[in-house]
């Protein structure tokens, strides 16, 4: 969350006054794209309401650099807007945040970019990833689904950096009920159960083997079992999800994704 500091001070055209002076902070009067400086060094161009920031404008902040620049309300970013910071050693700006914003706190549809070139698209609540979003992590993995509290809750596909991928529940960012690993070098595909993160049982088969890059060398014998899926939803029924009392015991694990 951004803050908005400072009691600002309106800029004077004439030369008999100071060159900055004291706005009335009572005053009602509306003003419309009028310059103002702040005693932190911080200006604000941009439409006023009630000498509070109403409208469009643009904010630059002093000591970081950073500047807003979109919609305001009631003081506050509100609406659309995009938020940028300062590359000190490259004096160029760079895009942090541009979406919606609401009470000063990115909330709707925007872009985010953390670091160098990870990226969220999607939705926010009260500056925090909730909704569907896509996710592009640093080092190469990918995640779109739903969120939660800036976590991936709900469905979700997340795919890896080494052309795995998993497809199916999520809880707090971690996996969680029925899903699916995929993985297109071996020709291979876990189906099955997670519990916080963990595969708890499931079945492998194969899957796109014969365009698999590097199978393995011989294929994973069929289910002899008369009613493999009766068996599998027993097996879950028993880990009991989401209710703390999970049993320890773990049937087919999936290898690292």
């Amino acid at each position: 969350m951004v803050t908005w500091p400072g009691t600002p001070f309106l800029k004077s055209s004439k030369k008999h006054q100071a060159s900055t002076t004291r706005m009335d902070i009572n005053s009602q009067q509306s003003l419309l794209q009028r310059t103002v400086f702040f005693p932190s060094g911080d200006k604000y161009t941009g439409e006023w309401l009630d000498n509070k920031k109403h409208g469009r404008g643009t904010q630059v902040w002093n000591k970081s650099g950073a500047v807003y620049s979109g919609e305001w309300k009631h003081g506050r970013p509100d609406g659309h807007g995009t938020y940028s910071v300062l590359l000190q050693e490259a004096k160029v700006y760079a895009k942090k945040y541009c979406g919606e914003w609401k009470n000063g706190r990115k909330h709707g549809y925007g872009t985010n970019v953390y670091g160098n070139s990870a990226l969220y698209e999607g939705v926010w609540s009260e500056d925090q990833r909730a909704g569907w979003g896509k996710m592009n992590y640093e080092n190469g993995d990918v995640y779109e689904g739903e969120w939660m509290k800036d976590k991936h809750h709900g469905h979700g596909i997340i795919r890896y950096a080494n052309g795995n991928w998993y497809e199916g529940g999520w809880r707090e960012g971690k996996k969680h009920g029925k899903g699916k690993v995929y993985y297109p070098d071996k020709g291979q595909l876990y189906e099955g159960l997670w519990v916080d993160g963990d595969a708890k049982c499931g079945t492998f088969c194969d899957f796109g083997r014969e365009k698999a890059a590097t199978p393995t060398k011989y294929p994973i014998p069929q289910l002899q079992l008369l009613d493999a899926q009766s068996v599998l939803q027993e097996a879950s029924s028993a880990m009991r999800v989401g209710t703390g009392q999970e049993e320890q015991q773990q049937h087919v694990s999936p290898p690292h994704v």
